[in-house]
This record gives C-alpha cells, structure tokens and sequence, in this order.
C-alpha cells in the first residue's frame, strides 16, 4: 500500500534514527526532528503506518517501534541499486592459514544473503570501542545481528540497558536473577543488569571487515 509523502518521512525518520543511535526514538524525538505541530500528529502518522504493516509496535514496552524487515531490505536495494539479497561474489575455492595448500579456481559463488538470515530480520551495526576485541571484534568492525529477544547464555547480544544505552556483550544469566553482559576484554568489569531494565534486540550471527 503506498504510503503519503509525509508519512514516508516519518517512516525515514526512524528507521535513521534507529540506524544511528540503535534504539528507537520516542514520539517526542519524532515530533521534533520532523517539526510536526503535536504528539496527536505524530500518532496519527505511527497508527497508519502500523496499520500498513510498515511499523509494529510492542505493548508494555518503551521506545518499541520496529521498522518492518521488507521496508529496511527496500531502503538498503534502493541506496545500492541492486536487488535484496543479490550481492554475490566468486567463491575461487580454500584457503589454509597455516601450510601453503593448492588454491583451485571453481564456479562457485558466495552469496552475501546466507549471512543475513532468511526472513529479513537481519540489521547491521558498526562496532564503537574495544570492549569485545578478545572476540576478534574490533572498532570499526560491523556485525550482523539477528533480531530476537531469545537468547541464550554465552551468545554476544546488543541489548539495551535502561532503555537508552545500547552495547555489545556476552550474555549470561546469574543465579540471583540478573543479567551479566560480559567484555570480552581482560581491562574491562562486566556490567550487572536487573532483568527488567534489559531489552535484547538480537544475536550476533557475523562480523565483517574492512581492510581498505
């Protein structure tokens, strides 16, 4: 269903901020950076949108909109000017990293979108800091994060703390039911979370390098 100038602005509006700051922005935020005359507007236009399933929004939660996967596949297709999921590279064969082995050009092909999940869910982020370089993340690293809420112990997440702050850690829950998000770096203390003032917004599934 096509959606009115201005609701697309809306709709671009947090899907960026979403990009920059990892969390969603609050109607107020929205109001503002747009300069809409009232919250009632800015309703208005988040109602529509929900209603045509571009944006879903989870009850009982703060800062819960959510951008649909097939808008986000539609915004990246359309900065790139490719089709969602078509980045392919040739897959010239295997490498060792330790004794020299024979390198054999194939047909084969590495497809991009087998990194990125099978339903869309998958968003990208680019690492700020040292606290994960044990895990051979480094800053200016991006992941690829699927989005769940369900994760287990042990699995590097980007949660949210206190509604606001956004970081990436090991995942484990203590006996005394809060969450500890874990650094993998040996400088760095753990940061203790009661369970209520967390939200997971996913797992990392990749990390991705750039050399130049």
């Amino acid at each position: 269903m096509a959606l009115t100038p201005r609701q697309k602005q809306v709709l671009d509006f947090i899907a960026d901020y979403i990009d920059d700051k990892h969390y969603n922005p609050s109607y107020e935020e929205i109001a503002r950076g747009l300069d809409l005359a009232s919250l009632a507007t800015v309703h208005k236009h988040v109602q529509a949108l929900q209603e045509r399933k571009y944006l879903r929004k989870t009850f009982n939660h703060s800062r819960s909109l959510e951008v649909s996967p097939q808008y986000l596949d539609q915004r990246r297709s359309e900065r790139l000017g490719t089709t969602p999921g078509a980045a392919e590279v040739p897959l010239a064969g295997r490498i060792a990293a330790g004794s020299p082995v024979e390198a054999i050009a194939g047909q084969d092909t590495l497809a991009f979108r087998d990194f990125c999940g099978k339903d869309g869910s998958t968003f990208a982020l680019e690492v700020r800091g040292d606290s994960m370089i044990e895990d051979h993340i480094c800053s200016g690293d991006y992941v690829l994060v699927e989005k769940t809420a369900e994760v287990r112990n042990g699995e590097i997440v980007v949660a949210l703390v206190g509604g606001s702050e956004a970081t990436l850690k090991r995942f484990y829950r203590e006996a005394d039911g809060r969450v500890r998000l874990q650094p993998a770096n040996a400088s760095m203390a753990p940061i203790f979370v009661e369970a209520a003032d967390l939200q997971v917004q996913g797992r990392v599934i990749s990390v991705m390098r750039k050399y130049r």
